[in-house]
């Protein structure tokens, strides 16, 4: 078992083409020892959003700070502290930064086989 102080982990900048203001913290993964799921806290700005995109496995999502609008197939949806969010595969997604403050949220995704 291991405990990571989340305010321990770099925060870095999500680089991927119509990101704005938005960090990952890879909380837990591989160098972890984790073998199957990745933990990540998203961190949007105000203003801020991750890119719109799509790929072939899930997110679960956890809201734990400021309200966020996740888009989907059917338009924007709110979401803030406390709720949940399933993106199913394929389907196309995007987070954004719905207040003023730093909308914060739990990223879960599973990691690629081992080779």
């Amino acid at each position: 078992m291991k405990v990571i102080r989340g305010s321990e982990v770099a925060a870095e900048p999500v680089e991927e083409e119509g990101a704005r203001e938005v960090t990952v913290r890879w909380l837990i993964s591989r160098p972890e020892g984790a073998p199957n799921f990745a933990m990540r806290l998203f961190e949007v700005r105000a203003g801020g959003c991750t890119p719109r995109h799509e790929h072939p496995w899930e997110h679960e999502v956890y809201v734990v700070e400021g309200n966020l609008e996740v888009v989907g197939p059917r338009g924007p949806v709110p979401a803030g502290p406390g709720d949940a969010v399933f993106v199913p595969p394929g389907e196309a997604h995007q987070f954004r930064n719905a207040g003023e403050g730093v909308a914060r949220m739990l990223c879960m995704i599973p990691l690629p086989p081992q080779p």
